[in-house]
C-alpha cells in the first residue's frame, strides 16, 4: 500500500509576512523617530497612546540565531495601518522595545497569530 508524502511545511519569512499583511491593508512602513512612531510614506507622527498592535510575528533564524526578527502589524487611532520590523534578541533596538511596551495590544485575536505582550 502506497502512502502519500506530505509536502514540506513552508516556513514563513519576514518578506512573505509583510506581503500578506500589505494585502490585508497594512501598507504603511513605520519607523521610530525621537520616541514616536513615524509613517515613512506620509510623514505622520504618532505617540504610543495613538497606536495599537493588531498582531505581531516572530521569526527565528533556522540556521543562524542572529537572524531573528519581530514584525508588528500596527493600526493608528486615525486608521492608518502598517508594519514595523525590529531585530529580536540581542540585536533588538531598545528604543523600539520601550515604545512597543507602551502601546495597547489589539483585542481582535486571529488564529495562529501571536497575542499578548512580546518579550
Amino acid at each position: 500500500m502506497a502512502t502519500a508524502t506530505q509536502a514540506p511545511t513552508e516556513i514563513p519569512t519576514l518578506a512573505g509576512t509583510m506581503g500578506e499583511l500589505a494585502g490585508r491593508g497594512f501598507t504603511e512602513h513605520f519607523i521610530l523617530v525621537d520616541g514616536k512612531l513615524r509613517a515613512a510614506d506620509s510623514g505622520k507622527v504618532f505617540p504610543a497612546e495613538e497606536v495599537m498592535i493588531s498582531e505581531y510575528h516572530r521569526f527565528e533564524g533556522v540556521s543562524d540565531p542572529d537572524d531573528m526578527a519581530i514584525l508588528y502589524a500596527i493600526e493608528t487611532r486615525s486608521g492608518l495601518r502598517g508594519t514595523l520590523a525590529d531585530a529580536f534578541g540581542v540585536y533588538a533596538d531598545p528604543m523600539v522595545g520601550a515604545f512597543m511596551r507602551a502601546v495597547v495590544l489589539g483585542s481582535r485575536p486571529r488564529p495562529g497569530v501571536a497575542r499578548g505582550r512580546p518579550s
